[in-house]
């Protein structure tokens, strides 16, 4: 274990999952951060309606700053964080992002270790590749890391390519303390359950790979979950849900059949990015049906630990030849595999040694 560190840490929100997916991500890895020594301090704004659904009070091991979502609340903020060791930029705070990103760089370069940490690669360098005049393009070997929570070689190269000085790759992880085996609810049951707000490339693969097997599975039930759909659209077997808060995750996850992993339009392009709801589901033990994408096998073992169907014809098929014995122990053999290998522990070991590489 490395000396502890004071790190600041401008993020989304790490006291709201509403409309930000990236939560359990940051509290995973900050709490380990803690078990091991650190202070963390995480910045948020107060935006987008994410204190009305918070679902996280007052955590004793992080200390968390609310600040209004406008630039002279964010200077403010940034000057309480002139003590770090590490202040993190986190990509999507969706408040004055452009803003943040040129502060810490401006202010912190040379005092402290300087991390912008990408919850979105794959769309981040979409971006920055398509625009030359990117302000966040001119930022990145300003940067003394760039840290991403997936994308593997391909991200890596990527960022490379735009002069980063140094890149690492932070997958998403379990937090076992937070997602676990618990009784089924009959809320939740059905055959296939589907958990993720609706973006603009997720939604077709959502159509093809849950509501058209939902379509042709007669009288199945399936759970719709997430922030965004429109129940006026949706098949008659198909239950929305609304907003699942992060509480009740384990028992949407466990009870039904199976569960279903879709990945964003640009994570499949990509490739090495796996969903962070595939560890949270896998650890409580569900029985998980993937799409298919490159480097799947790098965390879990297809057919064994995790099903995987290339298109929503796949999904009907497996979920036709799918019995309770079989689904039960598919869950069981992912639980064992993330717990030996893909737990926030894990990462927060990992950061630790980034950290140190860097110094």
């Amino acid at each position: 274990m490395t000396s502890p560190r004071r790190i600041a840490f401008f993020g989304s929100s790490i006291l709201s999952a509403y409309w930000n997916g990236a939560a359990t991500y940051y509290r995973g890895l900050v709490r380990q951060l803690a078990e091991r020594g650190h202070h963390v301090v995480f910045f948020e704004p107060d935006a987008f309606d994410r204190g009305r659904f918070r679902d996280l009070e007052d955590p004793d091991w992080v200390e968390v700053v609310v600040y209004p979502a406008e630039e002279g609340a964010a200077r403010s903020v940034l000057d309480r964080a002139s003590d770090a060791d590490v202040v993190v930029k986190a990509s999507g705070v969706g408040v004055l992002d452009h803003f943040l990103e040129s502060e810490v760089v401006a202010r912190f370069s040379g005092s402290a270790t300087t991390v912008f940490w990408d919850v979105d690669a794959p769309a981040t360098l979409s971006r920055l590749e398509e625009d030359d005049n990117h302000p966040l393009r001119r930022l990145v070997s300003r940067f003394d890391a760039v840290f991403t929570y997936g994308g593997g070689e391909p991200v890596t190269e990527r960022y490379n390519g735009l002069g980063a000085r140094h890149v690492a790759v932070v997958y998403n992880a379990a937090d076992p303390q937070t997602h676990h085996p618990v009784d089924p609810d009959p809320r939740f049951e059905g055959a296939l359950g589907f958990l993720g707000n609706r973006l603009p490339d997720r939604e077709e693969r959502v159509r093809r790979f849950f509501l058209d097997p939902a379509t042709g599975s007669g009288d199945g039930r399936f759970l719709l979950g997430g922030a965004g759909w429109d129940p006026e659209t949706l098949p008659g077997n198909v239950e929305y849900l609304g907003h699942v808060p992060p509480n009740e995750h384990n028992a949407f996850n466990v009870t039904p059949t199976a569960i279903l992993n879709i990945h964003r339009e640009s994570m499949i392009r990509n490739g090495f990015a796996p969903a962070t709801r595939m560890f949270e589901a896998g650890v409580a033990g569900a029985c998980m049906i993937s799409d298919s994408w490159a480097g799947i096998d790098f965390f879990l073992e297809p057919g064994r630990e995790i099903l995987v169907a290339e298109d929503g014809r796949g999904v009907s098929e497996i979920l036709e030849a799918l019995d309770d014995e079989t689904a039960e122990k598919i869950g069981a053999a992912a639980r064992e595999r993330i717990l030996a290998e893909h737990t926030y522990a894990h990462r927060a070991a990992q950061v630790e040694g980034e950290l140190e590489a860097i110094r």
